[in-house]
């Protein structure tokens, strides 16, 4: 997948590349009890997140909203929406996040 702008980095989480498409991607993301993926945008591309093994939380802004997901369940955040993902009541889990279409970019917004 063709990338621009990334400012957030994720140091420490479990992540396995299952596709990479020349404007998608698909990647599956294991958190361990208190990780998070810190808030932050795309410009370009929309998340649609699976939730593997739960519960989650995929947590946006402007539409503020808690999105809880069981395994099985699903949500999908678009473009420029700010985002950030963890395990329901700090602990752990596992999704699939399918990423595009188009150029992957992501900003970091505070906290």
């Amino acid at each position: 997948m063709k990338e621009g702008k990334r400012e957030l980095r994720l140091e420490g989480i479990q992540s396995e590349t299952v596709m990479d498409g020349a404007d998608m991607r698909a990647r599956v993301y294991t958190l361990a009890a208190g990780q998070r993926i810190p808030w932050h945008y795309h410009s370009k591309i929309a998340d649609a997140f699976f939730c593997l093994d739960g519960p989650m939380v995929v947590e946006t802004r402007a539409p503020g909203a808690k999105h809880l997901l069981h395994a099985g369940d699903r949500c999908t955040v678009p473009p420029m929406t700010a985002h950030c993902v963890y395990g329901a009541n700090d602990g752990s889990c596992k999704y699939l996040i399918l990423q595009g279409v188009g150029e992957y970019d992501n900003h970091a917004v505070g906290g």
